[in-house]
């Protein structure tokens, strides 16, 4: 017999508190499903702690330990993993065949969310971002802007998880969730599907000033532990091809992050390389063991020197430095710069907006205006959060402790 969809994927809750919640996947396979599967669980704010990954290269098998929330929706979770698993459909023969046709979904509509407020309190974008998470709705791109009157204007372009933002229904739901939120600052609040001359105001500028450039996206290691990330040296990457005859072994040994396993299983998908078997394990001191079987897309070991050397650097920038923070001065202002390296599919880190917003609600810090838009630089593409912060009377804290605190809000060190 075959396995029914709903079967795909099993979550057994945890019993007590501090115990993990067990999230089984049993589906066709395709190249970079651990990827999605992990940023889907990113998304949702849990940590894995611990996984094992097995596949025969048209089926497989993976099981994560997750740390949840109370508020966690797991109902809501296991659909949204299932949406990313490939579809089966049974044969004659009871078998049931991967269908790839199901793995080219249309790009969702992008709507672009406007209101006027009368002010902006401290927290208040923070606010905001959480109820479109809450809403399910994806930010794309962001700009708010403060009139010389005081009064802001925002504007979200976003796309709607769920598929509905085009009814009434999903619209009203979402403007009377906004309106709980703002309170009697909200002047007026409208969405509307946002055509190409619509979306092109979404797009940043297409500069970016060099002394950002040089420095933020930077490609060569840092000799030293700095700017709160890693030093090169905590991070251990090791290639052996003596273990399997047909698989090549990658042991990975470093500091435990916010989406650590996302970020590994991101840069394997872009580099089309198939894991056929993995397990990784963080311990309570944030150390992380990481031991992967891959191949190449023809199926073959990674035997070439300058592949193996390409793909471990690659592998360690993207554990040191995997999201790009600084605070510059921008005239008499100050600017928080983040860059968010964005898969080759073309999705970004998720919750990233939410994660920085946070950090500036907790440094109690306004924010003056926000442009979201992505860059094209050394060959790869960003996604660059440029935002403006309100100095008031007097900016109450240095810039590298801002720097600290988004830093360590992004990486889940608190």
């Amino acid at each position: 017999m075959g396995i029914l969809s709903e079967d795909m994927i099993l979550i057994k809750k945890a019993e007590k508190p501090g115990d993990h919640t067990v999230i089984t996947v049993n589906c066709p396979d395709k190249t970079g499903l651990g990827c999605d599967l992990c940023r889907i669980i990113l998304l949702f704010g849990l940590s894995i702690a611990r996984g094992d990954v097995s596949t025969d290269g048209k089926w497989c098998y993976l099981v994560f330990w997750v740390i949840g929330r109370p508020t966690t929706r797991w109902d809501l979770l296991k659909k949204r993993l299932l949406e990313v698993c490939p579809m089966c459909s049974p044969a004659v023969s009871e078998i049931y065949y991967y269908r790839p046709e199901f793995q080219q979904p249309k790009p969702p509509d992008v709507f672009l969310l406007k209101f006027w407020c009368y002010y902006v309190r401290k927290g208040l974008l923070h606010d905001v971002t959480k109820v479109l998470c809450e809403l399910e709705l994806t930010i794309k791109r962001v700009k708010v802007s403060t009139a010389p009157d005081g009064r802001v204007m925002d504007l979200f372009f976003v796309t709607d998880t769920r598929e509905l933002l085009h009814t009434k229904k999903r619209q009203a739901e979402t403007i009377g969730s906004l309106e709980a939120v703002l309170g009697d600052a909200i002047i007026s609040c409208e969405i509307e599907r946002a055509g190409p001359e619509v979306t092109a105001c979404s797009h940043g500028s297409s500069f970016l000033p060099s002394v950002i450039t040089q420095d933020m996206f930077c490609l060569e290691l840092p000799s030293k532990h700095r700017n709160g990330f890693l030093a090169s040296n905590s991070v251990s990457i090791t290639v052996d091809n003596s273990f399997s005859p047909s698989h090549t072994l990658v042991q990975i040994l470093c500091q435990d992050h916010k989406g650590l396993i996302y970020d590994i299983m991101r840069t394997l998908k872009d580099y089309n390389i198939q894991i056929s078997y993995g397990r990784f394990f963080a311990s309570a001191k944030r150390n992380c063991e990481v031991d992967l079987f891959i191949m190449q897309a023809d199926r073959k070991k990674i035997v070439d020197p300058h592949k193996q050397n390409a793909l471990c650097s690659r592998l360690r920038m993207e554990l040191i430095r995997p999201l790009r923070v600084d605070v510059l001065s921008r005239g008499p202002d100050t600017e928080l710069l983040v860059a968010n390296p964005v898969e080759l599919s073309g999705r970004g880190r998720p919750l990233v907006f939410y994660d920085i917003t946070l950090a500036l609600e907790i440094l109690n810090i306004l924010v003056f205006s926000v442009e979201i838009a992505r860059h094209r630089i050394h060959d790869r593409e960003w996604e660059v959060y440029r935002i403006l912060l309100d100095d008031g009377d007097g900016f109450p804290l240095p810039r590298n402790e801002i720097k600290e605190c988004v830093q360590k809000k992004l990486m889940g060190w608190e």
